[in-house]
């Protein structure tokens, strides 16, 4: 249909947590004229939190995600230490960050090994039936094993800590409520080597297969945007307590050592009637050029250095191919969610090694709630905000919950326009062409049920339906 315009659909997305819809409209010549992320579900999270009591929102919050949930539970419980205006024991902050780094190692494993790598592995063409972890298990059982043995990793000391891999029992407003003896220390601590083993083997294969693609790693999805993510004093890479650090597209530095109280001093957000999610940006510079991406190609871009030994070496690495600035390409996300792990998994041992990670005062206590308290950690995904107003009985009045993949909004349709107009065709439809969308959209590892809220199925549709509304074309996949 010559001259007249199309719209393409994919819904739901694949391999990612959550589930949303893709919209790619053609002009009349058969070109990509705009390409949106749509998320579909009414976002009201914040909204029914209204009445509960800070004590419960570590509890709450975290419901809304199967995959990060520690972060919702910890961020929360910051917001509540700030509500009640303490300073945490050195153990229990020391606790705290250790189940952090635990999610960061299963959560990255979980992405890289057995939601990313496939497309990598068999290449994005390929038959979708072999094209997910399944058939990574056939190709490679020995990879996958040791995939799903570093995620079990992760996830044994998220339980050991929280009694529960998922939704954990673990952090409150001033603390902690479970201690770390001695012989759990040790067994976690005699296995960290393997687990560093295995995250070097991701790096090898994930520098392997860039080496092999430079112009698709260099191209693919790759725009120019600011970044922000936390940094200690020093300008080192913090994931739990750090403070805002936002660069431009070259690196300038636009704010630096920003509170995480003061976040609504850099960040505003804006709706749009074609989505659910937000659209936050960059207050100074407005709506839509206020684009800045989170995550882990955001947090190495900001950071200076890495403080653990073998992280920063593949992090000095990673910086060269920026050439003296920003590493751009979103396929680069996966090869910086890799020095993270390691990272993390450094960093545990490092904590395990710590003379009062097993002590016993785990709580500060206090009698008065002031009237508001924001909570900000790096979510394996990206800068996470817990923002709670209460009242004199710490009851939630109102509450603000911005996630990572609300921060990369404007970055995930600048991404997948990118991409839809390089390899989309209104006169050919194809599942591998459809498929470099959500490869472009897996390279920020979104989470949608932390977004919206909500649950639901994965199967794929793809609609080409006339300007008219007249369904042209209809693919599915499992």
């Amino acid at each position: 249909m010559a001259g007249e315009s199309k719209v393409i659909e994919i819904k739901p997305l694949t391999r990612l947590e959550g589930h949303g819809k893709v919209t790619i409209e053609i002009d009349g010549k058969g070109n990509v004229a705009k390409a949106r992320l749509n998320i579909l579900q009414m976002r009201g999270f914040e909204k029914f939190c209204e009445g509960r009591v800070i004590w419960e929102m570590p509890q709450i919050t975290q419901r809304a995600c199967g995959i990060c949930p520690v972060s919702h539970h910890l961020a929360s419980a910051k917001a509540g230490d700030a509500i009640l205006g303490v300073e945490l024991p050195p153990t229990a902050k020391l606790l705290r960050e250790l189940i952090h780094m635990a999610q960061y190692v299963q959560s990255h494993a979980l992405h890289f090994f057995h939601l990313a790598s496939p497309d990598f592995i068999f290449g994005m063409d390929a038959d979708p039936a072999i094209r997910n972890v399944v058939g990574l298990i056939g190709a490679n059982p020995e990879l996958a094993k040791k995939a799903v043995w570093l995620r079990a990793y992760g996830q044994s000391l998220i339980e050991t800590l929280g009694s529960k891999r998922i939704h954990p029992n673990f952090a409150i407003p001033g603390g902690v409520n479970t201690a770390l003896s001695p012989k759990a220390r040790d067994e976690f601590l005699s296995k960290n080597g393997e687990a560093i083993a295995i995250y070097q083997l991701g790096l090898s294969i994930i520098k392997d297969i860039a080496g092999k693609n430079k112009d698709l790693m260099a191209n693919f999805a790759s725009f120019p945007s600011a970044y922000l993510g936390l940094v200690d004093g020093k300008g080192n890479l913090q994931l739990y307590d750090g403070k805002l650090r936002l660069l431009d597209a070259k690196g300038f530095v636009l704010e630096d050592q920003v509170e995480g109280k003061d976040y609504l001093s850099i960040v505003e957000e804006r709706v749009e009637d074609w989505s659910y999610m937000k659209f936050p940006c960059y207050k100074k510079m407005g709506y839509p050029g206020g684009m800045y991406r989170v995550g882990p190609l955001a947090r190495l871009n900001v950071a200076d250095n890495i403080t653990t030994p073998l992280a920063n070496k593949e992090f000095k690495e990673f910086k060269k191919l920026g050439n003296g600035g920003m590493v751009e390409g979103s396929l680069f996300f996966h090869y910086a969610r890799l020095i993270e792990g390691l990272y993390a998994t450094e960093r545990v041992k490092e904590l395990l090694q710590k003379e009062e990670i097993c002590g016993t005062e785990l709580r500060a206590s206090s009698s008065k709630y002031n009237e508001e308290g924001v909570g900000v950690l790096e979510a394996p995904r990206g800068t996470l905000f817990h923002h709670f107003w209460v009242d004199s009985a710490g009851t939630i009045k109102k509450a603000n919950i911005i996630v990572a993949t609300q921060n990369n909004n404007l970055a995930l349709n600048r991404a997948v326009y990118l991409v839809a107009k390089d390899y989309v065709k209104a006169d050919k439809l194809t599942e591998g062409m459809l498929n470099r969308v959500e490869v472009a959209i897996r390279c920020y590892d979104p989470c949608l049920s932390c977004a919206t809220h909500t649950i639901g199925q994965m199967p794929l549709s793809i609609e080409l339906v006339s300007h008219t509304g007249e369904v042209l074309d209809e693919v599915h996949t499992d």
